[in-house]
């Protein structure tokens, strides 16, 4: 017989906020708008019909959302336990649990220490899908270098969680990014389990413009994808010249990620001004950053030679102009809402919008946008009622439910 975790201590002045906020159209009466935007970058033509700007997705769904924890501290990242309560984890450092009835846990001890600059903190959060007997997790994070002062990457540590949800154990490192930068910027990210058990890790190329042009070396870790075991060891494309966990290069800042129905990878990466793209990475390609992109640098200029396109470099399945700033990706499997069911769903943080992408085949065939200005959307996830989970990313933000209005 499992034993069951004690609850965690709820937190002092943050309880549960339950309540019905309000009933929205699935498609708002102006859903066309962000279409008739004028792009970033003139002079840029797609490489093929439906690469941007699809038409707006049909549906008529109604949608009701509802405040399950407030007063988070720039929430970043969200994974559900097996008894429907969820982590959630704060760029500050700390990670939380959400019970199911949206009761808020004081911060869970043992966390590894983070460097909260800017972008950085504590990011994602993976729960093992074997949770129930193992308690094991995964965090990212951005790590401070030990060695060199005021630098910092990526770094990913794997732990068990203790049976009153409290503390963490056996807390240990598996993985980072090299080299360290001095940048508080673009440190991607998101960890997706594949079905063979192993870990991807997305990262990004530190925003500066002295990595960023290194993110099309093979010797380092900037601008990467990478693919590693549960406990670290390497997993890659196994490309000669690339280091042994690197499973794809010329990514920006990758924030989003999930496995469609079929296990396969799917992204979706910050562009500069204009430029976020949906890609399906596969191993051993390149995606092109900073040689191409759907973008421009946030003075105007051009990055690089300003092209969207050239042999051996891969083009996105779709991309925005203007941007959606993406973060958090779900694609959806639930009975809620069965006419979404293998749509492609996206938070945006500049739209303050859930986006949808309506798939045929391997193309983007339309876009629609939701619940328009609950916030800046950090992360997505899909409940085991068929339900949406939303983060929004500010000083007192937000866990919130997404369910279908009758």
């Amino acid at each position: 017989m499992t034993t069951q975790p004690d609850p965690p201590v709820p937190s002092r002045g943050r309880t549960a906020a339950l309540f019905a906020a309000s009933v929205l159209l699935a498609t708002p009466a102006c859903a066309q708008d962000w279409n008739d935007e004028g792009a970033n970058a003139d002079g840029q033509t797609p490489a093929f019909q439906g690469q941007t700007r699809a038409p707006e997705a049909q549906g008529s769904v109604r949608l009701e959302t509802a405040v399950v924890a407030d007063g988070l501290d720039h929430p970043w990242g969200m994974d559900p336990l097996p008894d429907g309560s969820w982590l959630v984890t704060e760029r500050s450092g700390a990670l939380r649990m959400v019970a199911a009835d949206g009761t808020l846990s004081e911060p869970i001890g043992g966390v590894p220490q983070v460097d909260a600059r800017g972008q950085g903190g504590l990011l994602d959060v993976l729960v093992a899908p074997d949770f129930a007997q193992s308690r094991r997790i995964w965090l990212s994070y951005a790590a401070p270098s030990a060695t060199e002062p005021g630098k910092n990457s990526t770094g990913v540590a794997t732990a068990t969680l203790s049976q009153d949800g409290r503390t963490l154990d056996g807390v240990t490192e598996i993985f980072r990014q090299q080299p360290a930068w001095a940048s508080d910027k673009h440190f991607g990210s998101r960890l997706v389990l594949d079905r063979e058990g192993m870990l991807f890790v997305t990262l990004g190329e530190r925003s500066d413009p002295e990595p960023r042009a290194t993110a099309q070396d093979d010797d380092n870790h900037i601008g990467k994808l990478v693919r590693i075991s549960p406990d670290g060891k390497p997993a890659g494309a196994g490309t000669a010249g690339w280091l042994p966990d690197v499973w794809s290069k010329g990514h920006r800042n990758v924030q989003a990620a999930a496995l469609d129905g079929e296990g396969r990878l799917w992204t979706v990466e910050m562009g500069p001004q204009g430029g976020d793209e949906l890609n399906q990475p596969q191993k051993g390609l390149n995606y092109g950053w900073p040689i191409i992109t759907y973008g421009e640098d946030y003075d105007g200029t051009p990055i690089g030679e300003g092209i969207t396109a050239q042999d051996g470099l891969e083009q996105p399945v779709y991309y925005w102009d203007p941007v959606i700033a993406p973060s958090g990706l779900a694609i959806y499997d639930g009975a809620m809402f069965p006419e979404w069911n293998g749509d492609i769903l996206v938070g945006g943080l500049a739209a303050q919008a859930l986006v949808r992408l309506d798939l045929d085949g391997d193309r983007v065939a339309g876009e629609a946008r939701y619940l328009e200005g609950i916030g800046r959307v950090r992360d997505v996830a899909v409940a085991a009622d068929g339900s949406l989970m939303l983060l929004t990313d500010a000083d007192n933000g937000q866990m919130v439910r997404v369910t279908r209005a009758e």
